[in-house]
């Protein structure tokens, strides 16, 4: 199958959409507001992005009260709240509207498309095939109906979801956030612009979403399609650190010559570059490969993992580094996009982990 990698026009203007939206509501000051307040993201922002722009549930079906769009366009999104470091738990969403698109699960897309945020209860660091799943048991209550007893450590996207999805007894499982016996810690996070928790069970009420097979199925195609998501959101986040720190160092002078013109820099930048491209190539790939139902999605899923989590951290690092004294204060939102780089290096499994999946599904032989 031939993918085209390039930006549709409608992916072109998706993206002036949302980079203008996000200019005006999260500009770096207002997400170190939100990072250093007590809230665990930005509700106004998701606000306008679930409600009034319908953005959260772009791959939502048109009949469900979605745009219909694929896995592509919401890729772009990421692309967008990554080079923000936006505050909003959009990553968890579009996840689990994968995997909810995957079961036809229609009544959680229609609450997704209301607004509702609905989080798969997931250790961050899972990824696809060949990760361990947290350790919960099922129960039933007298009138037959599944309980749930367990904990999950590290879970993103959580704290202000309105439905989780939980993985237990080789099913998954739909528990209302606010159901009895469930409880949601937060937990201290390296990135403050997307906070952790622990969540805890007992006998808390569950419906029964689907089993065998088919839940495994649904899971793994949605890792798949949150290694691929992350990937989207780390190269945005690579573009805000190669941008920022190159006009920066077109405006900072020293010995009376802009830094940038030293030849030391402009090596290391143009290494940098150079990577960049390459993981825009490898986000696309993988992000039409999942679209379009290419068989090899799920090697172009460790393939841009494998590469763009190493480069957004070193791209972050470059970016703190090369802004001097300024990089490593507070006030400036460097150490954001850094701490973002850092946590996103092992979601959806590492970069270890994906490369020895590559090795797998290419057949190569460990060395």
């Amino acid at each position: 199958m031939t993918l085209d990698l390039r930006y549709t026009e409608e992916q072109e203007q998706l993206r002036d959409s949302v980079r203008a939206m996000l200019a005006d509501h999260a500009g770096w000051a207002r997400v170190l507001q939100v990072a250093e307040s007590p809230e665990p993201d930005d509700a106004d922002l998701w606000r306008l992005l679930s409600v009034e722009t319908g953005l959260a549930a772009l791959a939502v079906p048109e009949h469900l009260g979605g745009a219909g769009a694929t896995l592509a366009e919401t890729a772009v999104v990421l692309e967008e709240l990554g080079r923000a470091a936006a505050p909003v738990p959009y990553l968890g969403t579009a996840v689990a509207t994968q995997l909810l698109l995957h079961l036809g699960e229609s009544d959680l897309l229609r609450e997704l498309a209301g607004g509702g945020i609905v989080a798969p209860a997931l250790p961050f660091d899972v990824g696809p095939a060949g990760q361990r799943l947290p350790d919960v048991e099922v129960s039933t209550a007298g009138d037959g109906s599944p309980l749930l007893n367990g904990t999950v450590s590290g879970v993103a996207d959580a704290l202000r979801a309105t439905v989780l999805i939980v993985p237990a007894g080789g099913s998954l499982f739909a528990v209302d956030a606010d159901a009895p016996g469930l409880r949601r810690t937060a937990v201290v996070s390296l990135d403050e612009t997307r906070p952790l928790c622990d969540l805890a069970m007992w006998n808390a009420p569950a419906r029964l979403l689907a089993a065998g097979d088919r839940a495994t199925s649904a899971l793994d195609s949605a890792l798949v399609a949150g290694a691929v998501l992350l990937a989207s959101e780390q190269l945005g986040l690579a573009q805000w650190c190669l941008d920022t720190t190159v006009e920066h160092l077109r405006t900072r002078y020293q010995f009376g010559r802009p830094v940038g013109s030293f030849q030391a820099l402009k090596h290391r930048l143009a290494d940098l570059w150079v990577e960049l491209v390459q993981a825009r190539a490898v986000a696309r790939y993988a992000a039409a490969a999942v679209a379009q139902g290419d068989p090899d999605a799920r090697l172009a899923a460790s393939l841009a993992q494998a590469h763009n989590g190493p480069l957004a951290v070193r791209a972050a690092e470059e970016c703190v580094q090369m802004h001097g004294g300024i990089g490593f204060t507070w006030e400036h939102p460097a150490h954001l996009y850094l701490k973002r780089a850092k946590s996103a290096a092992v979601a959806y499994g590492t970069a270890a982990h994906h490369r020895a999946a590559l090795a797998a599904l290419a057949d190569l032989a460990p060395a």
